[in-house]
């Protein structure tokens, strides 16, 4: 072989070796990381999106740190019901409440959520940082601290997940306090979970996507209104 060809094959074949030994793992050299991309939501194998778990109830709690500052975006239906951003509120279920454990907890007779509620000592704090993380400008005794999945449907107590500063709906009237038509909702699908008519986790998946839907998605018609103590046991 002409010397040359010899010289250009000794060249080919150092940078071969250079290009191993960069990417092995003794070789001196490291190998860009991977761009950081947001992975979708996970889904099971029905399409359904998989709702966040939370600590569940404590004898005590602690005040939970809220999204940044102007971080998070409120989203409106058509008819201007506001519902929270999914990215700051996916949700998030209590593990204390499954589908073998609502007769021991949110269908108990005597009620369950005043057991396992967050004092309001650590709930106005939340309230009053998570409504800089939605940039609500409003007077906060007219908005409503919520849990995303109430309570009474086995929502998370205090995981910040699955509370948000939730703005008047449309027929708010100014100074009157919170009105919230998403408790209605929420007292509709609880009954229909402890009479059998729907299961724990379609009426989570059902508040979690879209509240001002959710009845009618699931197929439920309520009989009139919920009496006040029915709807008392809310959020």
């Amino acid at each position: 072989m002409p010397a040359p060809a010899r010289r250009a094959l000794a060249i080919a074949a150092a940078v071969l070796l250079a290009a191993a030994a960069g990417c092995s793992p003794g070789g001196g050299h490291t190998a860009k990381p991977a761009s950081h991309s947001s992975a979708p939501p996970a889904v099971d194998a029905a399409g359904a999106h998989a709702i966040p778990v939370g600590p569940g109830p404590k004898s005590s709690y602690d005040v939970q740190q809220q999204p940044a500052a102007g971080s998070c975006k409120y989203r409106y239906t058509a008819d201007k019901q506001p519902l929270p951003d999914p990215n700051c509120t996916p949700g998030a279920t209590s593990p204390a409440v499954t589908q073998a454990t609502v007769n021991d907890t949110i269908c108990k007779p005597g009620g369950y959520t005043s057991t396992i509620r967050p004092p309001a000592s650590i709930t106005g704090k939340e309230k009053a940082e998570n409504a800089k993380s939605y940039g609500y400008t409003g007077p906060m005794g007219d908005a409503e601290y919520d849990h995303l999945i109430s309570l009474q449907l086995g929502g998370d107590p205090n995981d910040p997940r699955n509370l948000w500063v939730q703005p008047p709906s449309p027929d708010h009237v100014p100074g009157k306090g919170p009105n919230n038509p998403k408790d209605t909702v929420e007292t509709h699908l609880k009954m229909a979970i402890c009479k059998g008519q729907v299961t724990l986790a379609a009426a989570q998946q059902a508040i979690t996507t879209d509240w001002t839907t959710a009845e009618t998605k699931l197929g439920i018609k309520p009989a009139g209104q919920p009496s006040a103590s029915a709807d008392a046991d809310d959020d």
